[in-house]
Order: C-alpha cells, then structure tokens, then sequence
C-alpha cells in the first residue's frame, strides 16, 4: 500500500464509505443487544498480534468494525440505554466533529486560531444567557466560559484556582501546606476527591460534610458551617465547596443559596457541578433546581451528556477569571506572540492543564443551529415527561417502590419482597441482572441507605415511550420470577442472567 496520506479526492470516496457506515449503524442500533456478549479479553484475541508493515485499504477498518467493534461495543446510543447518564452524540455533532478534525486546529493560543477561541468564548457567552446565569459569568460581564474535556477536569481546575485565591497565590509556587481542606457531600461524585488527589492534598483533605434532613441525599448548609468553624479553629484552610445539582446516583439537589451564603461568609470557593442536570437550565419551569447557581465562582454542565453533543464537551464557567488565568498560566518563550501580550485575547491553554485543544465548539456550534433552543426544552422535557411516566407505574404497582423521589429524568426504584430491606435487595440486583441479560435495556444501580436501588436514567435521544414501556414490562417479569412462588436465588439470577 502507498506510504502517502489520501488525496482530496480518495478521502471524498472513502469518506462517503465511511458515513454510510455510521449511519447504516444508527439506524440498526436499536435491534442490537444493548451489553456485548463477549468475555474479557474477546476483542484482542480477534486482533493480529503486529501491526501491518506496509498497510492495507482502509476498507478493511469498516469490516473489522463489523467483525470485532461492533460486537465487543456497550451502545451507548441505543434507545434501550437507561445506565449511568445519557452520552448522546447526535449525528448533527458528528458533523460538527468531521469539521474540527477536518481542520486540524490547535488551538492552545488565540494567535494559533482565532476562529477557535472566539466562536468558543461567543458559544459559552450564549449559553450561559441561555441557561440563567448572570452576566459575571460572560466576557463581557468580567468572567468567561471555556470549554473542557469532562466535568472531572472541570472540578481539577475549580479546586486549582481555588488553591490559588486561598493560599493567597503561594501555593503556585510552594505547593500545598497540608492545612487545605475540601467539602463535599456523601454523593458529590468521585472526581473530587480524584482532584484532590491529583492536587496533591490527598484523600485526608476531602470532608464530607453531613446531610440535612432529606434522607441524607444533600449537604446541610448548617453542618458546613460548623464543620469549617472547626477547621478554622484548629488551623486549618477552608478552600472549595462543591454544591452538586443533579447527584449521580440519585439526582439529588444541593440547597445551592445556603450553600453559597457560607462560602460567602468565610470566602470559600464555590463549585457547582451540574454535569447531567444542567441541560434543564435551558426550560424555565426547572430553573428553580438552580436556585442560587448564579452565586458560585464557577459552574459546569456536559455538552456531552444530555445536550446531544458527542463526547467529550464539558461547559466551565467562573465568575473570577484571573484567578483561574494566575492559577494555570505558565509563559515559557516560544509561546509569546504580541496578540497575547497586547491582553486584548484568550489564549485558552491558560484555562486548563493540557496545552493543546482541540476546535470543540464547532460539534457544539452544529448542535445550536440544528436543534435550536426550542429543540434542546423539547429533548429535555420529553424524557422528564417519559420518566415521570415510568415513575407513576412503579408508584402504583406493588411489586415495585420509588427509593428515593424522581429527578428530573432519573427514577430510582426497588423491588419488593415484603421481607425486609435484604431480600429486596437480593430481589433487586436479581432484577437488574435479568433485565441487563435480556439485551433489550441496560440499566445500573445505587445504594442509598443501606437500600440497593436501580437506576433508569431516561435521555437517549431516539428513546421513546416504546422503549420505556419495554423496560417496564421487562421489570414486572423480572420481579415476578425473582419474587414470586418459583423465584430463582440471586445466585441463580447471576448465573442465568449475566452481569450487571
């Protein structure tokens, strides 16, 4: 095979295999098993074990992705997919995508792309008018938006810049002091304390503060103030809270105002994550969940979760940009160039740890202009419409029970033996498993309380009541084989039905 790249017109003929490909795929999703049925270490034993030495037609990558991918593939755009949250990558950002990649920009400086930083700083402008935060949050108002690659490295950021104002601007150049404490709730997800971590202030620096009385759901504004007042009395340094709208496990509503009314007090760093509920900022009936948002140094949603945007685009907002730019900037020689320093632009490598970045407003950009504002309220409020569908069925049905209040499109609910909390759980994992084997839904689960729930996160952009209809019958047969007078163990269950 030719050592030389495609040719314009090579790549044009390959490139309509290649569509045809993803959109023969898209259109069968839905027929396929949702889970692969394939053990660990299947998808290599299908590989060669060195690379080709001269190449070969790259046609041959779309027969392995129907021999190997494809089959070794969870399909996360299937209509049926109910797990964790949604990861929609409509085919209107693939396009978007195809434009960012078909550039090849880098656009780690405003000089090395113009284009690239300002329809970014342009988007996230108007998304944050889109969905209600205050003008601070703009350029125009003294903050800004930019876009990262998950809500994980949106929290890093958050707590480095919070390092920063804190330590009065010498932790950039001493590093931590051991005296930095970070407070989160039991359900503020895991990549907190990941950050903590990266930041080097260890695990040991993450307090959890305790719930209020909600079930034990979401942080108590009161027990955060006595819990900083402790750290401060014994030395301590309060740096970041991180209030979270929409919990992962259970959706849960930080009382964000309270919240933010404490870090006020002390001049605490307050970080809202809204990594999955954000896209329901954009409909005013659900603006109340955000009660209090506008009030943090910084925010983030994903584009990539329910905002139809391919992964990966995480929306970062803050209030407070030089600290975030002093935190991060680092200015060796062959970086300078006069549009930096006339400090006229962003250069947006001093907004996150990597140098490079990709042109990822362009899928974003296609999003906007193909759905609309008025398409992205209706996404959003047709799944909360389907999930309080699914709610008022296992309302009504005994064999079921909502753990813990619905969340938007997210309904949390267990099976009921009538024999205590651990036959339900045992009955419940039963349920998920079978239902996970069937192929038709793949769903997940939480804990709350001791009490093992499972979790329907309603979001996919083709799935409709058909398929939330199909869950729900597959979850009353489950509960009656696994709960009724010929129920298997849970043992059983695994071995028949698979993993979760």
């Amino acid at each position: 095979m030719s050592q030389r790249d495609l040719s314009p017109e090579e790549f044009r003929e390959l490139g309509h295999a290649y569509v045809d490909w993803i959109a023969d795929y898209r259109a069968r999703v839905g027929d396929l098993p949702v889970l692969p049925g394939v053990e660990p270490g299947w998808v290599r034993r299908q590989l060669p074990a060195k690379l080709s030495e001269e190449g070969e037609p790259l046609t041959e990558v779309l027969a392995d992705m129907d021999r190997v991918v494809v089959p070794g593939s969870t399909h996360w755009q299937h209509p049926g997919f109910f797990a964790y949250f949604p990861a929609n990558a409509s085919l209107a950002s693939l396009l978007g995508d195809m434009l960012s990649t078909g550039l090849g920009t880098q656009g780690m400086l405003w000089s090395t792309s113009p284009a690239c930083t300002e329809l970014e700083q342009h988007l996230l402008d108007q998304l944050a008018d889109a969905t209600g935060l205050p003008a601070e949050f703009t350029f125009a108002g003294g903050g800004g938006g930019v876009i990262q690659d998950s809500a994980s490295s949106s929290s890093l950021v958050a707590l480095l810049a919070a390092l920063h104002r804190s330590s009065g601007g010498a932790w950039r150049t001493a590093g931590r002091d051991g005296r930095e404490v970070l407070y989160v709730s039991a359900h503020t997800h895991s990549s907190l304390e990941k950050a903590a971590i990266a930041a080097g202030l260890g695990a040991d620096a993450v307090r959890i503060v305790p719930p209020g009385g909600d079930g034990g759901q979401t942080m108590a504004p009161d027990a955060l103030a006595a819990a900083v007042r402790e750290d401060l009395a014994a030395g301590r340094r309060p740096v970041m809270v991180c209030a979270t709208i929409g919990t992962t496990g259970t959706g849960a509503v930080d009382p964000v105002r309270e919240i933010a009314a404490v870090c006020a007090e002390y001049g605490i760093w307050l970080h809202v994550d809204a990594a999955w509920a954000g896209a329901a900022a954009f409909c005013p009936e659900h603006r109340g969940l955000f009660d209090g948002a506008g009030l943090a140094d910084s925010y983030s949603t994903d584009g990539h979760k329910w905002l139809l945007t391919a992964f990966d685009c995480n929306l970062f907002w803050t209030r407070d940009t030089a600290t975030l730019v002093g935190a991060l900037t680092v200015l060796p020689e062959y970086l300078r160039n006069a549009a930096s320093e006339s400090g006229a632009v962003v250069d947006y490598r001093d907004w996150h740890l990597p140098l490079g970045r990709r042109f990822r407003a362009l899928k974003l950009w296609t999003v906007l202009r193909r759905f609309g504002l008025a398409g992205i309220r209706d996404h959003v409020r047709r799944h909360v419409g389907l999930a309080a569908e699914l709610e008022s069925w296992a309302a009504a049905d005994p064999r079921f029970a909502l753990g813990v209040p619905r969340s938007l499109a997210l309904v949390c609910l267990y099976a009921v033996t009538g024999r205590g909390t651990d036959a339900d759980n045992a009955a419940t994992k039963a349920v998920l498993e079978r239902i996970n084997a069937g192929g038709r839904s793949y769903v997940t689960h939480t804990v709350v309380d001791g009490r093992y729930l499972l979790r329907v996160a309603v979001g996919g952009l083709e799935t409709e009541e058909r398929h939330v209809r199909a869950l729900w019958d597959d979850l009353c047969a489950a509960a009656d084989a696994v709960t009724g007078p010929d129920a298997v163990t849970t043992a059983d269950a695994g071995e028949a039905g698979g993993t979760a």
